[in-house]
């Protein structure tokens, strides 16, 4: 079967070249969009089989965009393009849930053989987890209608939580998922953090509160 690959991508040039090219290798590209409301707008019910996202998009930080893919129960493979590649950024692009990541700029070759190896290793997509979703375009969280604004950090701590929905994350995954690398974070102030999110949460969607694992982290029905 001829895998599929969507682009995220703001550069015109970059991102019309790595499409030409990635059809002459034989991918599929089922999608190519500049930014990240783009992508989760135009996704279909069958997502494709891996994803190429610049981190630096105009409207989301790729990183960001990873966890929200995550959180709607979006596991195929995720390549993340930079121009940053030093050690804390590959980090903080794997706790965002990202497979592998590629610094700009890129032999092309490269690209191709990293996307066949994330092809092979595969990816499923889970169902949508009905109720409680994020609006990425809108920083929200939302439930049958209702919303309620969300910080950048709120945004990324409930997203890591959706994204393993009904698993135990632990308090260091969190850390690692919602604040910058290299960010100094007490255990007070992650609880203090979560503490805000279920009131805002209890507002729109009381069937999924943030369970305390208590000495390990916590965990979202």
């Amino acid at each position: 079967m001829t895998p599929s690959v969507a682009i995220v991508e703001d550069d015109l040039a970059l991102r019309a070249g790595l499409s030409r090219g990635l059809r002459e290798e034989g991918f599929e590209v089922s999608l190519s969009v500049a930014g990240g409301t783009a992508l989760l707008r135009g996704l279909e019910d069958l997502p494709p089989d891996v994803f190429v996202i610049d981190i630096g998009l105009p409207d989301v930080d790729g990183r960001d965009l990873c966890l929200a893919l995550r959180a709607r129960g979006v596991h195929a493979p995720v390549l993340l393009l930079t121009a940053r590649g030093g050690i804390t950024d590959r980090l903080s692009g794997f706790h965002s849930g990202a497979d592998d990541y590629l610094p700009k700029p890129f032999h092309f070759e490269e690209l191709v053989l990293r996307l066949r190896a994330l092809v092979r290793r595969g990816g499923k997509a889970a169902d949508p987890p009905s109720g409680l979703y994020l609006d990425l375009a809108a920083h929200e969280a939302r439930n049958e209608g209702r919303g309620v604004g969300l910080t950048p950090t709120e945004f990324r701590l409930l997203a890591a939580l959706l994204a393993r929905r009904g698993e135990v994350v632990r308090r260091h995954s969190l850390i690692a998922a919602a604040w910058p690398p290299g960010a100094i974070v007490h255990d007070n102030t992650l609880d203090a953090y979560v503490v805000r999110l279920r009131r805002k949460l209890d507002g729109i969607d009381q069937s999924s509160a943030i369970t305390t694992v208590r000495g390990v982290g916590y965990s979202v029905g």
